[in-house]
């Protein structure tokens, strides 16, 4: 709790430091760009995108291990009743390289009373300097090529799908801010309306205590009051519950942030989304799909299943292993490595009927068509969920218009009936009833506005971006 405590009050500094110049005196402004840079930096799943790196690097160090020399020692000694039945000693150096080539080299020595005639060696032991490879099966791919490749491209999609859970966790983070920011601009509504409520509750109260209107307005007046309000502390309760929403998102060093009632979102959110949510300047005739995370993770998932399908054919091809080996006394003098002294070999190997490669490689080419299947539907679906969404931008900006018209005319309205009420030509009814459509008008206007945001975050989600300058 200390701990917590501590953090509190560095991330309210943070805020008084970064926007002390522009806050209000009663309070401390948290921006929107300042927000998601928080979540992009500290947020648990942010850092988590960030293991999916990590991991796609460490499957290549793998990968590339098969390709490590290797040093072998093979040492096997029998001794019985003071006779030495056999002392054997085999050491190997091997080279893996790409194209199914082993690179290997090689000192034997034996001795003992009891080894078989092939394994008769000189007496200081016998050097080998060879390859073997594969000239069938295993030739153009093999199991630590695929391996290899696959892991090249699967860091790649680790890439990409980085920038999808990282886009994932700031859209849900906007939509929190943008409901936090709804709910503040609700909580100023009613507290405004409050105060004019209760400044024309006064006024009425002297006229009636002067006897220039009938004292039963003055409870008409105090009404209007307690239901102004009454509003406010709903909008307070709901301002509570999506700062506790915004809460989630905010960390510090693996320590969750609560959002402190003194901090507030900015006013200006609007003028900022586009160019913080990197959607700025792109209209629906610049969407290209071809740079989309989505696409790009599929489409590295889509190699790989062809690099697996390459293997699973070729292993249709026969297993054909030949090595060959110079054999030495003295390796330290080239021109003992003669043609004539020579360890070699040949492997064949083919199945009658083949039917676990076939089987296999019809797996393959299914799981492929499956991926493509996966991402042609992925690639439309995102398209037309774009252009759904341009539309829905398009349509909200002439909604925002039109509310915007629409409180311009209902402010207009009140002010009127308030100065023919100061004539005594209207009523305490009428002046209620104007305010409260005028109130309901602000509300729908804070909805609309929320939606429009939302939109946005669905279009920054949509294109899955990663900003940059977060």
């Amino acid at each position: 709790m200390e701990k917590r405590s501590k953090i509190r009050i560095f991330i309210g500094i943070c805020f008084f430091m970064v926007f002390g110049a522009s806050a209000q005196q009663d309070s401390l402004v948290l921006g929107f760009k300042e927000y998601l840079g928080y979540v992009k930096k500290y947020h648990p799943i942010a850092k988590q995108a960030q293991l999916t790196l990590n991991v796609g690097q460490a499957n290549l160090m793998k990968a590339r291990g098969g390709f490590d020399p290797k040093i072998e020692v093979d040492y096997d000694r029998k001794e019985f009743k003071g006779t030495e039945y056999w002392d054997r000693l085999n050491t190997t150096f091997k080279i893996p390289t790409w194209f199914g080539i082993e690179l290997k080299g090689s000192f034997d020595q034996r001795e003992g009373a009891y080894l078989n005639p092939d394994e008769t060696l000189p007496e200081d032991g016998l050097y080998s300097a060879g390859i073997s490879m594969s000239l069938g099966k295993g030739f153009w791919i093999n199991e630590r090529m695929a391996t290899l490749r696959k892991a090249k491209l699967y860091r790649e999609q680790t890439k990409a799908d980085q920038d999808i859970m990282v886009n994932e966790v700031l859209y849900h983070a906007s939509a929190a801010y943008f409901d936090w920011l709804k709910a503040y601009r609700d909580a100023l509504v009613f507290k405004d309306f409050l105060g004019n409520a209760q400044t024309r509750f006064q006024g009425v109260r002297q006229s009636a205590l002067a006897g220039d209107v009938a004292m039963i307005d003055t409870v008409e007046a105090k009404i209007a009051v307690r239901n102004r309000a009454l509003g406010y502390e709903q909008s307070k309760v709901e301002l509570l519950k999506k700062s506790l929403e915004l809460s989630n998102f905010l960390w510090i060093n693996e320590v969750p942030v609560e959002l402190q009632p003194e901090v507030g979102p900015d006013l200006e959110t609007a003028s900022q989304i586009d160019d913080v949510l990197e959607i700025l300047g792109k209209p629906l005739d610049s969407f290209s799909m071809e740079n989309h995370p989505k696409l790009r993770s599929l489409e590295f998932k889509i190699e790989q299943l062809l690099v697996d399908k390459r293997l699973k054919a070729n292993k249709l091809l026969p297993k054909l292993d030949v090595e060959y080996n110079f054999i030495t006394e003295t390796p330290d003098r080239i021109n003992s490595l003669l043609v004539d002294n020579f360890k070699g070999g040949v492997t064949f190997q083919f199945p009658l009927f083949l039917r676990k490669e076939r089987g296999d490689l019809k797996l393959a080419k299914f799981k492929l068509m499956d991926a493509e299947f996966e991402r042609d539907n992925a690639q439309v679906s995102l398209q037309n969920k774009v252009i759904a969404i341009y539309g829905e931008l398009e349509s909200y900006e002439v909604q925002n218009q039109l509310i915007a018209d629409i409180v311009t005319d209902y402010t207009t309205l009140l002010k009127a009936e308030e100065r023919k009420f100061s004539f005594g030509e209207s009523s305490l009814f009428l002046i209620n009833s104007r305010e409260s459509r005028l109130i309901d008008t602000y509300l729908k206007r804070n909805e609309m506005e929320n939606k429009f945001f939302h939109t946005k975050a669905k279009l920054f989600k949509s294109l899955a971006i990663n900003p940059k300058i977060l």
